[in-house]
């Protein structure tokens, strides 16, 4: 395996520990640091019915790890062995497990290795034995230890019993993590750890997280599903009750989440759970399963042919005990399927494990390259180091939601959705999504909306704007939102999720406007290739910009290039390079140039030139030899809308690159547009960039605040 090769080894010394969870925090840490991140299980184990195993018969947890953007690689090249392979011999099945992750571990900057589940018959020498593999691959371990129904003291003892087991056998310690932890556990813990070289992390109970979904109930009770919408079959289940009882004693006990398993021929209780799901005071269900082999008759199911609910109504031949016995056993696990369980998992791990101390431990260096998983984890990082206010204007569409509760989930930003905040909450509710966090404001009442009007005719007034069509104007989720940034109740919007560019930036142009000395609004993306990242400005908005707003592109992607840790060596792009070319359009480029030179002596800017100038190194030696740019430039300036955003895509398609973006630059305040095709990771990445565009404002707001006060003093 290559000597530069950084592996960590996560192991437990029982079953049912939560590794899953510790082993998806470790692979998404590791893939903000290197390149490429392999996982590797030594030993699964196959076999029908396996619980350990999907519908395709592999290994869950290598699949949810696997899945991660990070990791690209085969699932046979990740699994060593089975458990038969171990009983059978354990000297040749070690020797194959060496092999398997020396050939896997080449391709790797980084390896996270999860040890056996003790989903085989479990022996103390489980534990010796993925000992024995981790100091075989060189690799610390990390153990595991659940801490629920365990006190301090049993804790504790377990941990000093586990490493001393691994130390025999020659395995390194790299720390400890108590999974699972009761709340307020968490300090009599780790009082008792009191070795300084080997670190101990707690990480709370998530119940969450083992709760079963819809769809896995109705594979336990070997049911079906005759109505309602498939897609919320992924809905997270957090209680199963049995609605044999009287519908009025079974109303007081439902809660958000809960399945209801009833009888097919008690249509008072399905009627009556069907009402109360529309109700707005009653909790939303996450399923009914119908049991007994029963159907309601004719006219019932017509009725519910013409209600259509969207909650999943399943039909099971079981009985009543038989289907609440069968629901109960079923345990939820974390699986690439439910984004909600992902999110709360690297959450759990990303607010209670050192993330910083545990690479220093592993010794693991970020290199030069930037890959774009590490750009897109550094979004989030950044927003997440100081939060800002951003509001969604789109809280009627699903992938709205499902970003929003992922951003809240993982503390990116604080948020305020905007819709009817009972439809809005409820839809989020039955797609098994958390927003609570999150304010939902109707843009048609309450104090804002006045206050909005008020101030929106005010600034309009010159255009003959009176209160009440300011009213009519602003009732508009785009212009609402824009006013709450103009006016502070947001930092900054991300739009266009639903609506045209034009009903996104619009607003922006009219109420908050450009910054000094630019002319235009304009955008850029950032086009993340394989080990790097580029700035491509205009592919979004100005068709045919004049040579004053193309310097003005220039100077303003040069200036966020730089705010997301791009050098900015900026290329005036055209047909021609230097003095080669004649011709309008060259000369527009020409003059361009030498405005943005003028504007900003401190940038590198060089145009006109092609880009396989501006790019290739041996190109740039023959055309433009004593450029500063040339074969090494950040930053492209396209000529027009037509150029830059057909370049863009065919970058994106040919070359694989990730396009972040587009990012609106020229505001006074962030506002951001989305692609109607915006995917849930596209809309968190743009929220996230908006609110590092937010804290670059604050920052520049309080150093001239600071600046000013320094001038009164003296």
């Amino acid at each position: 395996m290559s000597s530069t090769t950084r592996s960590v080894y996560i192991s437990s010394p029982e079953g049912d520990t939560g590794k899953s969870t510790i082993a998806l925090g470790v692979v998404d840490l590791l893939s903000r640091q290197v390149q490429k991140v392999g996982v590797f299980r030594p030993i699964t184990r196959n076999g029908a019915n396996n619980p350990e195993e999907d519908a395709k018969g592999r290994d869950y947890v290598l699949e949810l790890l696997l899945a991660h953007d990070g990791v690209d690689l085969p699932y046979e090249q990740c699994v060593g062995v089975t458990y038969a392979d171990v009983h059978a011999d354990p000297e040749e099945a070690l020797a194959t497990i060496i092999n398997r992750y020396s050939e896997m571990a080449e391709q790797c900057d980084a390896v996270v290795i999860v040890g056996s589940d003790y989903t085989d018959v479990a022996t103390p020498t489980e534990l010796a034995f993925n000992a024995r593999i981790a100091a075989n691959l060189g690799a610390p371990v990390l153990l595991v230890l659940a801490g629920d129904d365990r006190t301090a003291a049993g804790i504790h003892q377990l941990a000093e019993v586990s490493k001393a087991e691994l130390e025999n056998h020659h395995a390194r310690i790299l720390g400890t993590i108590i999974n699972r932890c009761q709340p307020g556990n968490a300090d009599s813990i780790k009082e008792l750890f009191t070795d300084p070289a080997t670190p101990v992390w707690t990480v709370p109970t998530e119940p969450f997280l083992t709760a079963p979904t819809v769809g896995q109930l109705m594979k336990a009770v070997g049911g079906h599903l005759v109505t309602g919408e498939e897609e919320l079959l992924g809905r997270e289940v957090l209680d199963v009750l049995v609605g044999a009882m009287t519908f009025e004693n079974l109303l007081e006990k439902l809660i958000d989440g809960a399945v209801v398993i009833t009888p097919g021929d008690r249509t008072d209780v399905l009627l009556g759970l069907l009402v109360a799901q529309t109700a707005k005071s009653f909790p939303s269900l996450a399923g009914i399963i119908l049991n007994g082999g029963v159907y309601p008759p004719d006219q019932v199911a017509r009725l519910l042919d013409d209600i259509n609910p969207s909650v999943p109504i399943i039909q099971t031949e079981l009985g009543t005990f038989r289907s609440a016995s069968a629901a109960a056993n079923v345990r939820g696990r974390l699986t690439v399927d439910s984004q909600r369980k992902v999110d709360t998992a690297l959450a759990l791990f990303e607010q209670n494990i050192d993330g910083a101390a545990l690479l220093e431990a592993l010794r693991v260096q970020r290199p030069d390259v930037v890959t774009p998983l590490m750009f897109e984890n550094e979004l989030l990082s950044r927003a997440r180091a100081d939060r800002k206010h951003i509001v969604l204007p789109e809280g009627n569409d699903d992938r709205i939601l499902r970003a929003a509760s992922t951003l809240l989930q993982r503390q990116v930003a604080d948020l305020t959705i905007l819709g009817d905040e009972t439809s809005v909450r409820a839809r989020a509710t039955e797609l098994g999504l958390d927003i609570s966090a999150a304010r939902v404001l109707d843009t048609k009442s309450g104090e804002l909306f006045e206050e909005f009007a008020a101030k929106y005719a005010e600034m309009r007034a010159h255009k003959g704007v009176t209160v009440e069509r300011a009213r009519e104007i602003v009732a508009s989720v785009s212009y609402f939102g824009t006013m709450m940034v103009q006016l502070g109740y947001a930092d900054g919007m991300v739009s266009g999720a639903a609506h045209t560019t034009a009903h996104t930036i619009r607003p922006a142009f009219e109420i908050i406007k450009t910054v000094p000395d630019t002319s235009v609004v304009s955008s850029v993306f950032m086009m993340c290739l394989e080990d790097r990242v580029l700035v491509y400005g205009d592919c979004a908005v100005n068709p045919d910009p004049t040579a004053e707003q193309l310097a003005d592109i220039a100077v303003s992607s040069a200036d966020t290039a730089r705010q997301f840790g791009v050098d900015p060596r900026v290329a005036m792009l055209s047909y021609s390079t230097g003095d080669s070319g004649k011709g309008a359009d060259v000369d527009k480029v020409r003059e361009a140039t030498e405005i943005a030179r003028t504007r900003r002596p401190d940038l590198e800017i060089e145009g006109p030139i092609q880009y396989d100038a501006a790019v290739d190194a041996s190109v740039a030696a023959s055309k433009l030899p004593d450029s500063a740019v040339a074969g090494r430039a950040t930053v492209f300036v396209f000529p027009d809308l037509n150029t830059g955003n057909n370049t863009y895509k065919a970058v994106q398609r040919s070359a694989g690159a990730v396009a972040v973006g587009p990012i609106l630059q020229g505001l006074r305040k962030p506002v951001n547009d989305l692609s109607r095709g915006a995917l849930v990771q596209d809309i968190v990445n743009t929220v996230a960039i908006t609110a590092i565009q937010a804290q670059a404002l604050s920052a520049a707001q309080a150093a001239d605040a600071a600046g000013a006060n320094a001038t009164n003093a003296g």
